[in-house]
This record gives structure tokens, sequence and C-alpha cells, in this order.
């Protein structure tokens, strides 16, 4: 049975939590983007993964990417987070073709899509956060486009770009997979 949550404790993290909040409404202003394009932004830092959001005026989508830098001879490493957000993206360039399973959080079915292995992407406005477990900062700068990517980062890429624009891959099922036994 779990134990009951200290009241103190949990006011503790509600003050923690609030004061977040208010760094990233500071934030926004600072940055002098739309509140609402934000919003990939911060459901990509707080829950991870790829997210995007439209609006009549403004096309938002936040990527991921991860880094893992582990030391041999200690043992220990940490993983670094980059995390994109492009305020009305346009893919430039796509390379290659990668069939993979994935998972949309609007399917209830893991499906089989085709994606680029590589993508040049620009947009209006790009904004890259380095979330580092180290110094528990999450370092924020606009950056200047085109920019980059491939593997799961380009695969993400042109997931998000189907919501944004309404263009769905052609898809296959899971369950149109035939299980063979060796």
């Amino acid at each position: 049975m779990e134990k009951p949550a200290d009241p103190k404790e949990e006011y503790k993290k509600l003050l923690k939590q609030l004061s977040f909040g208010l760094q990233e409404k500071k934030l926004i202003k600072k940055l002098e983007i739309p509140e609402d394009a934000f919003l990939p932004f911060l459901f990509s830092i707080k829950f991870g993964g790829d997210w995007s959001f439209k609006t009549d005026s403004t096309n938002a989508m936040a990527i991921k990417e991860k880094v893992t830098r582990y030391n041999e001879d200690k043992k220990e490493g940490y993983t670094q987070e980059s995390v994109f957000l492009f305020l009305n993206p346009v893919i430039l360039e796509k390379e290659g073709k990668v069939r993979r399973l994935e998972k949309c959080g609007t399917q209830k079915d893991r499906e089989i899509v085709e994606r680029p292995f590589k993508v040049k992407i620009n947009a209006k406005h790009i904004i890259k956060a380095v979330l580092d477990p180290l110094t528990m900062k999450i370092t924020l700068k606009n950056v200047s486009g085109p920019l980059s990517f491939e593997g799961s980062s380009a695969y993400g890429i042109s997931h998000e770009m189907e919501h944004l624009y309404k263009k769905e891959a052609e898809r296959k099922f899971l369950w149109e997979f035939k299980y063979v036994l060796e």
C-alpha cells in the first residue's frame, strides 16, 4: 500500500510547479510568439515526444532529439534532449524511404508507414531548447534555418507535418503482418 502524501511536501511541489509555469509565461512574452503556438513545445518538454498544433494563422510543431553521452571509465552518463519549435514549417527536401511502425495518440492501432530518412526544414521562426539533466537548466535560443534532421527526428517531422497539413501517408496495419515461427 502506498503511503499517503505529506501535505507539506505536496505544498512545496505545488509552489515549484506554479513557479515553473510563471517562468514559461514570461518566456513566451520574451520570445514574442503567440501563446498557443508554444503549446507543442511545452508538451514536448513536459510529456516527451513530438507535437503539433494548428490555428488559423500559425502551424506550430515541436520535434525532440535525444543524445546520450556515456563515460566508459566512470560507467556513468546522461541523456541530453533538444526540442525544436517550428512556426509555420516547410519541408524543403526529403531523402530516402524507411518503413516503420508508428502509433499516434489519435489512432487506436499501430500502423506501418513510409517516412523519409532525412529532411531539410525551414520555418518562419525556430527556437531550440536544450534540456540538460546535469545543470538542471533548459537553455533556449532562436536559430536560423534551414535545418537538417535524420532518423527518428526526420520521421517525427514527417508525421507532425501530416497533422498540420492534413496529408496522410499511405498506411498498412499491424494486423496485416503474418506470424512466422522458425
